[in-house]
């Protein structure tokens, strides 16, 4: 049986115009050859598998051939072919790794002063130089500085933080890239055809993407693939090769998404963990697939993808069913999730729970935009609605005494403004109720009323103008539907309600321990403005738990009022501290002015 040679030593660069991906490198190189300004230290840094030994011994051949052509190496003069064979003592290779002690740098130092036997330079490549100890860098210093004329050495390493700036000042620095996706394609491409090979370039692209720059990992990898699929490298079998979810995973997933169809996600999961993968790969992948599906969003970024062919037509056709802000909140989401998913003590809880809210933000794309029709998120119980009622801001100020004067002309939009005392107010019995309005609060500010949460949400944005749409009307009509036992349901899941609001929004549940009840309204006071806009931003989820928690049959309701004199309710914030404080001593105000505090 004939030796097999793998690809990554078989088809090593041997001269500058082979190395893929690092032309400024190898420009700069053959420069310094052309005009004979050959330096007597080099570092070569930069990741694994780029080429940075591979140029060591090209550079360190071609300075010492005899006849050079255009800076490159003859391969025909005794120096060339001795390296060629492996039997020339001007190029020496040392392993940093395992030669580290000061002993052994001694004895380099020692060699150092013996000249070339054939051609002009002796050509010291020191690999993984990191790897050598403070001590034995010391001893290294001088040599390195000052070394004789026909020396010269080139250090290569991974990782040049870990190198004395010492050694650093004393050496021309080159770093070395990654190699591109496009670079690592192509010269698959060549080796295939050299070695009589068919591929796709969805193949190829894979092991290049899957080698993250590195040209011997690709090298290695398609030597794999390779070995399992034959002479015909197809999609499907490298990606199983490579341990690797294919695309059509994640174009998949991703229509789902846009879809809202949770269940389908959740089931395309489990396939996936059935194969193996691990869930933080398949929310890496995923993140990934959102984040090129954003690349193609602008023709200016559509650069940053590196895919080409049938691949970047289906990146493009999906795109242009995804706005940009869905992808931005899907990266976000996903990138927070796959931080806290390493310390997580249930992934797969952890990583269905991240799908089922990617469906839930494709869902409100949907219901917003009205481009898919898709089945919506089921509520908690499906004969339970959650309202708002109203939200009120009520002033502790005594009302102003005004002179009877002719009545004013009123703007159907413009809310009335009328004086009542908070503490007069006396919960109305239904007969009391149906024939007798209510009179509104004194300086009552009613800013939202009988509205679904869709106009809440508009409202604490700023959008809202003051009364609802005709939609908005009927949806209210539709869903009004009262439990006629839910004040004693609601009074006895209290405590079961605050300790869940506890868990997540600790300041909102200060101010739900001294709510009132009335039928199916929950009525609360809270001592300042911040409060009540958190109750606010937060009230559709506060009722839907509710409603779940109290089981109730219908519909909730909420007040909230902003009454400055609530007491037992203390400021939470830094900012309302604050106020809290110099409201009751002035002085502190003076006293931050003559010290220059600041608030933190």
């Amino acid at each position: 049986m004939e030796n097999f040679v793998v690809s990554a030593r078989k088809y090593r660069p041997a001269t500058f115009a082979s190395v893929v991906g690092q032309y400024h490198i190898t420009s700069t190189l053959k420069n310094a050859i052309s005009r004979g300004q050959l330096a007597h230290a080099y570092l070569f840094c930069g990741p694994r598998g780029v080429g940075k030994t591979t140029c060591a011994r090209i550079f360190a051949k071609a300075i010492n051939c005899l006849s050079p052509v255009d800076a490159e190496a003859c391969n025909q003069c005794e120096s060339c072919r001795g390296f060629n064979e492996g039997r020339s003592f001007n190029i020496h290779e040392l392993d940093a790794a395992s030669n580290n002690s000061v002993d052994d740098i001694r004895s380099l130092t020692e060699q150092v002063r013996i000249p070339p036997q054939i051609g002009r330079y002796s050509v010291y490549i020191i690999d993984e130089v990191h790897m050598l100890s403070a001590a034995a860098f010391n001893a290294f210093l001088k040599t390195l500085e000052e070394p004789p004329a026909h020396a010269i050495f080139i250090l290569a390493t991974t990782e040049k933080h870990k190198i004395l700036p010492t050694i650093l000042s004393r050496c021309q620095i080159f770093d070395f890239n990654r190699i591109r996706v496009e670079d690592s394609v192509a010269y698959l491409k060549y080796i295939a055809s050299q070695e009589g090979i068919t591929a796709d370039d969805e193949s190829l692209h894979l092991i290049a993407q899957k080698a993250d720059g590195g040209m011997r990992d690709a090298l290695s990898m398609f030597d794999k693939a390779v070995s399992f699929c034959g002479n015909n490298l197809n999609f499907k079998e490298v990606a199983q090769t490579l341990n690797v979810l294919d695309y059509d995973t994640y174009f998949t997933v991703t229509k789902l998404i846009l879809a809202g169809d949770y269940p389908g996600a959740l089931l395309l999961l489990d396939d996936v963990l059935r194969k193996g993968f691990s869930g933080q790969t398949f929310l890496t992948g995923l993140n990934s697939h959102f984040r090129d599906i954003l690349m193609c969003k602008s023709p200016d970024t559509l650069k940053l993808l590196e895919v080409t062919g049938s691949l970047l037509d289906r990146y493009k056709q999906q795109g242009a069913d995804c706005d940009v802000g869905f992808l931005f909140e899907a990266i976000s989401l996903l990138t927070a999730l796959d931080g806290s998913l390493r310390t997580s003590s249930n992934q797969r809880l952890s990583v269905e729970l991240g799908l089922m809210k990617l469906c839930g933000l494709g869902q409100k794309k949907n219901d917003s935009t009205g481009q898919i029709a898709s089945p919506a998120l089921p509520p908690l119980q499906s004969n339970r609605t959650a309202t708002v009622s109203s939200v009120e801001i009520v002033s502790t100020q005594p009302p102003v005494e005004q002179k009877p004067s002719s009545p004013p002309q009123r703007n159907e939009s413009t809310p009335t403004i009328t004086p009542t005392s908070p503490s007069q107010e006396k919960p109305a019995t239904p007969a009391e109720t149906a024939s007798k309005p209510k009179p509104p609060a004194p300086h009552t500010i009613r800013s939202i009323s009988g509205l679904p949460i869709s106009s809440i949400m508009n409202a604490s944005r700023g959008s809202y103008t003051g009364e609802p749409t005709a939609e908005e009307k009927h949806s209210s009509q539709e869903t009004e539907k009262t439990d006629p036992d839910s004040e004693n349901k609601i009074r006895n899941a209290m405590p079961e309600l605050v300790r869940r609001i506890e868990k997540v929004r600790p300041r909102i549940a200060m101010a739900f321990r001294e709510l009132q009840t009335q039928g199916n309204i929950l009525k609360i006071n809270v001592p300042n403005e911040s409060l009540r806009e958190d109750i606010l931003r937060n009230q559709s989820e506060i009722l839907s738990l509710l409603i779940d928690v109290a089981h109730l049959e219908g519909t909730a309701k909420l007040e909230v009022t902003v009454v400055e004199k609530v007491t037992g309710l203390k400021p939470v914030r830094v900012e309302d501290r604050l106020k809290f404080l110099t409201e009751k001593n002035p002085l502190l105000t003076a006293l931050r002015k003559e010290m220059d505090l600041d608030v933190e």
